[in-house]
């Protein structure tokens, strides 16, 4: 492994920004010092990267994504081996998907599936979640089995009845086997029954566009499932991690549950914080681009959830990524809404649209890399080797451009879908070079990687809870 240096930049953690040179060795971060000092005038390296005027930022952890994902008849276009090569243009260097338990097979099975799609083939390193859509005596036992390999959080489903969903009792026990084990449980919060009949409704009345499915989704259903979840975790004793949150209602039932000091945390999106309805009602079929559940809400939301953010009501940004092709995947939703497979492209833009933050004055830049980096990596077991710069860390580290600007685009990104959710977006800031364990995978805006280099990371528990 070789030596690289990186000098001149100021190292941005969701601690501190200093200027700092950094000694990357054996795949480490090997130490720090101020670019005056001796020790650093003294580092020799087989590589030198001059990051004058740039940040140097932790690699990001994208704690959300679904890589060649099974939903609605077709799976997400992306797999393994291009979704994370998108992640390694985009400054992410660590991703957690999600392994799915089918209904009637073990956890065991599901586990495995993912592990056989993803060995091999990352460019970035990744771990799994577990999707447990089937709550039996036997699936909750092999829960705590995985818990001491490393999976160790668990994402159950208020929605999608008769694919994923979870009915109230089967979620406590599994919230109640959580407790016990240590386990995280991750929640799609939404009334998903209610839902099946305001959707029913909406197709018998003509209403068939993609806008209609935003307004099936209401607000008012995620804020009802988020105290749901709440409660029953109060019940069970387990702490809860609320995925996705899209609405100002639902932000506000995750705060009264913080300021009672229960261990609950929340996620939110780059679509949340960026797009609207009005993406969603574009003509033609066009708003079909833009359907994901939990769903795109009005304008007036984004003030919430950035409040949220600030407030560390909200503690990470994901992005939930599961891109489908507007031709031929999207498409089967034509005449149908509730046809039209969930999920949107992000992994590539995340950091970018967050750096875009920062320039907007909607956060400081150590909560950019707080929210994109540090708690993702703490609140899934990943720290200390991931989302921060200091000794004995992974060499997973970004230089950034903060003057750069560019716009995203579907004929410049790397995400194998064939549009893109900001296209035409002028956003400043820019990844440069990326790192990933010591090894150079973006070099001064060039792909450098390659297939199998990333390695599956078990996870220790939640930080946030020890």
């Amino acid at each position: 492994m070789s030596r690289i240096l990186v000098r001149g930049g100021l190292v941005v953690t969701a601690a501190e920004e200093t200027y700092a040179d950094v000694l990357v060795e054996d795949g480490r971060i090997a130490a720090l010092a101020a670019p005056d000092s001796a020790c650093a005038r003294d580092w020799t390296a087989d590589r030198t990267i001059d990051a004058t005027g740039k940040y140097v930022v932790p690699g990001g952890v994208d704690a959300h994504t679904h890589f060649d994902f099974p939903f609605g008849g077709t799976s997400s276009s992306d797999t393994f081996e291009t979704g994370t090569r998108a992640a390694a243009w985009g400054g992410t260097t660590t991703v957690v998907d999600f392994a799915v338990q089918t209904r009637g097979r073990a956890l065991r099975e599901g586990l495995d599936a993912w592990h056989a799609k993803a060995e091999g083939k990352c460019a970035v390193d990744y771990a799994f979640h577990m999707i447990l859509s089937d709550v039996t005596e036997g699936s909750l036992k092999e829960m705590d089995l995985l818990v001491g390999e490393g999976v160790t959080s668990f994402k159950l489903f208020m929605a999608y009845p008769g694919v994923f969903y979870s009915d109230d009792g089967q979620i406590l026990r599994a919230m109640q086997r959580a407790a016990g084990n240590g386990g995280l449980i991750m929640m799609h919060a939404e009334n998903g029954i209610a839902i099946d009949v305001l959707v029913e409704q909406a197709l018998a009345a003509g209403r068939t566009d993609p806008r209609y499915h935003g307004e099936v989704r209401r607000t008012l259903l995620e804020a009802e499932a988020t105290h749901r979840a709440i409660q029953l975790a109060r019940v069970a004793g387990s702490p809860l991690y609320v995925v996705h949150v899209s609405a100002e209602e639902a932000v506000a039932e995750l705060a009264r549950a913080r300021d009672a000091d229960l261990p609950v945390f929340g996620e939110t999106c780059p679509q949340y914080l960026f797009l609207s309805t009005d993406n969603l009602a574009e003509p033609g079929f066009e708003g079909a681009k833009y359907v994901c559940s939990t769903p795109l809400r009005p304008r007036e939301h984004q003030a919430a959830l950035w409040r949220g953010l600030r407030t560390d009501d909200l503690q990470v940004v994901s992005t939930d990524h599961c891109p489908f092709c507007f031709s031929g995947q999207k498409e089967l939703g034509r005449g149908d809404f509730s046809k039209i497979p969930n999920g949107l492209p992000g992994v590539e833009h995340r950091m970018d649209l967050l750096h875009q933050a920062v320039v907007d004055g909607h956060i400081s830049r150590r909560r950019w890399i707080e929210i994109a980096c540090a708690a993702p990596a703490r609140m899934f077991g990943l720290a200390p080797r991931k989302g921060t710069l200091a000794p004995g860390a992974d060499a997973d580290l970004v230089v950034y451009d903060p003057h750069a600007t560019q716009v995203l685009s579907a004929t410049t990104h790397h995400m194998n879908v064939d549009y893109s959710a900001y296209e035409g977006k002028e956003v400043t800031g820019r990844v440069e070079t990326v790192l990933s364990r010591g090894e150079i995978v973006i070099d001064e805006r060039r792909f450098t990687g390659r297939t199998g280099h990333g390695r599956y990371v078990p996870r220790t528990t939640c930080q946030y809870l020890t």
